[in-house]
């Protein structure tokens, strides 16, 4: 079936158009990463007919002609989408921004952004008639698809690295997923899960492999949006690890700046950490070509040292002119505490790179500080317990008396107010 508002699926290496069918995956004639390209002159001819304004569906499905979908009869049974997004102007002046907004996508079904990519990794199974979805992922995206898939009524098969946290793996578990923990590193795992894929003919929900991925994480972009009432912000914040979700959301707004619904892109600031950084060091060298490193740092959801959409990442930072910040796993960690205390978001380490991104970028004069800012927190901080109390650090721990109390308030220089 032809999707009205979708025009054909474009590579981003040669350049060439392919038709857009539900199992279309990379380009077949140099095997580059496709982009999903849209009639935009459709597009605003639907949304004048219904304004969204006037839509009752608070999920990512109130975009629906931005998305490349048949109807709306087939839709996951998880709510996706609708996350809020706060002004946090507590948090804003401790970094020094004037105007400070957190995206919490870590409010989605499986607490994490990507359930948006998931939710349309189902619908595209169920369109191309599979019953098995299967991916690779350091965590968040295996989580989400196997929760989703599961609503669904859809099998599948999960491949993560061993390192992956005790929450995202129990979540896994839970949902029925068969659970393949890989003894290497995220590449190693990929490779894996590739060669099980193509043995056994499973829908592939890799966001390197399938362009429908991208289009579902691009609705946090079109939320973004709509929720300013379409005045772009300055600098929107995100953490990057594959390449996959900074392209969707540099995406989401290059389709809003398309059917004209926005007048420009927000600069996009790239996070990564300092430990594990590809695509950063080849964006700050003015250079397509990167070079793969070593997987050090806490935030295991951007522990991607060998990254498979590097292409879109780059682009994204470099069309909307933004810019790149490497972070350690201590700034990270006291970005997670800033989230908490001052804004009442609690962000696993990945999902609260971008919020320590914005704090070191207006440190070192990188963005202006009467700019307005969008940090996107990507996943909640149970999803990594462990690392939430080695941020935070341990409880005071008493005997059930009184003195005991005010020995502990002691030996923490705790004023009780009276």
């Amino acid at each position: 079936m032809a999707l009205r508002n979708v025009t054909g699926a474009r590579c981003t290496i040669c350049g060439k158009v392919v038709p857009a069918g539900p199992e279309t995956t990379t380009c077949p004639h140099c095997g580059g990463i496709l982009d999903i390209e849209y009639d935009y002159d459709y597009i605003r001819a639907e949304i004048a007919k219904k304004p969204l304004a006037e839509r009752p569906d608070p999920t990512m499905w109130r975009y629906m002609e931005f998305l490349p979908v048949e109807g709306i009869g087939k839709r996951p049974r998880l709510r996706v989408g609708g996350s809020p997004l706060y002004l946090a102007d507590a948090l804003g002046r401790v970094l020094g921004i004037r105007e400070l907004y957190i995206k919490d996508d870590g409010q989605n079904p499986t607490a994490s952004l990507k359930d948006r990519a998931s939710a349309m990794a189902v619908v595209k199974a169920e369109e191309a008639g599979r019953a098995t979805i299967a991916c690779s992922s350091t965590g968040n995206a295996a989580s989400s698809l196997a929760g989703n898939a599961a609503a669904a009524g859809l099998s599948t098969f999960i491949f993560v690295p061993s390192r992956a946290p005790k929450g995202k793996v129990a979540q896994l578990m839970m949902f029925g997923a068969t659970v393949i923990l890989v003894e290497g590193s995220y590449e190693d795992t990929f490779r894996i899960s590739a060669e099980a894929i193509d043995r056994w003919g499973w829908y592939n929900r890799n966001a390197a492999i399938n362009p429908y991925l991208m289009e579902g994480k691009k609705t946090v972009s079109l939320e973004i949006a709509e929720q300013l009432g379409f005045k772009m912000p300055d600098y929107v914040a995100v953490s990057v690890g594959d390449g996959c979700t900074i392209g969707g959301v540099c995406k989401g707004f290059k389709d809003l700046y398309g059917a004209g619904l926005i007048d420009r892109l927000p600069r996009i600031i790239s996070v990564q950490a300092s430990g594990c950084c590809p695509i950063n060091t080849a964006a700050a060298a003015g250079t397509m070509e990167w070079t793969p490193q070593p997987e050090n740092t806490l935030a295991d959801s951007i522990a991607v040292g060998v990254p498979r959409n590097p292409v879109k990442a780059l682009r994204a930072i470099s069309e909307s002119n933004g810019v790149v910040v490497n972070v350690s796993d201590d700034e990270i960690m006291a970005a997670m505490r800033l989230l908490g205390a001052n804004a009442g978001v609690f962000a696993e380490p990945a999902g609260a790179a971008g919020t320590a991104g914005v704090k070191k970028a207006v440190e070192l004069g990188l963005i202006e500080k009467d700019a307005s800012v969008v940090s996107i927190v990507t996943g909640n901080g149970l999803k990594d317990v462990n690392n939430a109390i080695r941020a935070a650090g341990e409880p005071m721990s008493i005997k059930p008396r009184m003195d005991a109390l005010l020995e502990a308030f002691d030996a923490k220089g705790i004023k009780v107010p009276k």
